[in-house]
């Protein structure tokens, strides 16, 4: 990435080009590819899990489709790459639509700049940590109804919330908005075999990034994030083991961090 947006620090990384980088991109900065490196010595098995992830996306967005969801709100989108939520809507709804929300300006700006001519797709500047903002946001409200059923999906971005700041509540404020026939697909990071001083240095590298903080969680408080939800089959697992499909590449089990994945639907 050459040009730096108004209002970015390239020499501050940012998660969601960190996230860019493990993927293959190039949207990306020097501070960023270092912390991604960093971050790989720490979690052998980090660009895997980043690439597991993307996966799990697809298949959950499908999923909804399936089950009738046309709407989806997708919070903490991150860079576009390959297999966006758009995508996959479309090519399995094609009334569906779409509302992507992100504070960094450089996923706003590439955002609106891949969907300028795609009117069944917004992008809007959000906080998660500000849930009621973004439920009330006129841009959302409107280009969703939600009083009708709506995919909401957080995938990688809860354990950026502190312990102190009350994730739990976040999730809780946006479930009781969302209609009868919504689902709800949340990805997020747990200790795996990490030891004390992995999660130290974990801690610290991104502490020196725009998010701030990661914080991972055991596999019961992620659960909490789905009370009020019948979880689909195969419920709360391990990213890559959230109904895998034939062809995906087998991702051996490194040492590192776990990711969970799951889908619940609303009734």
């Amino acid at each position: 990435m050459e040009k730096v947006p108004a209002g970015v620090d390239p020499t501050v990384p940012s998660v969601a080009r960190i996230y860019d980088y493990l993927l293959g991109g190039k949207d990306n900065f020097a501070s960023d590819r270092a912390a991604a490196e960093k971050l790989i010595e720490l979690t052998p098995n980090a660009r895997e899990g980043v690439q597991a992830n993307r996966r799990f996306l697809s298949r959950a967005v499908r999923l909804m489709c399936e089950n009738g969801i046309r709407q989806f709100l997708d919070i903490g989108t991150g860079l576009p790459t390959q297999e966006n939520v758009h995508q996959v809507a479309l090519r399995a709804a094609p009334e569906s639509r779409i509302v992507y929300v992100d504070n960094d300006p450089i996923v706003l700006s590439h955002g609106r700049a891949l969907l300028e001519d795609n009117a069944q797709t917004i992008v809007v500047d959000g906080d998660m940590r500000e849930p009621e903002a973004i439920l009330d946001d006129p841009r959302v409200t409107g280009h969703i109804d939600f009083d009708r059923p709506v995919g909401l999906l957080m995938l990688a971005v809860l354990h950026f919330v502190p312990a102190d700041e009350d994730a739990e509540r976040i999730v809780k404020t946006l479930r009781d908005r969302l209609a009868p026939g919504s689902g709800m697909a949340i990805s997020h990071l747990s200790y795996g075999d990490l030891d004390e001083e992995q999660i130290r240095k974990g801690r610290e590298l991104y502490q020196k990034t725009s998010a701030g903080s990661a914080t991972p969680r055991s596999y019961a408080e992620i659960m909490t994030f789905f009370d009020g939800f019948d979880l689909v089959e195969p419920g709360l697992v391990p990213t890559e083991e959230w109904r895998p499909e034939e062809g995906e590449p087998h991702l051996p089990r490194l040492p590192g961090v776990v990711g969970f994945a799951g889908v619940g639907l609303l009734r």
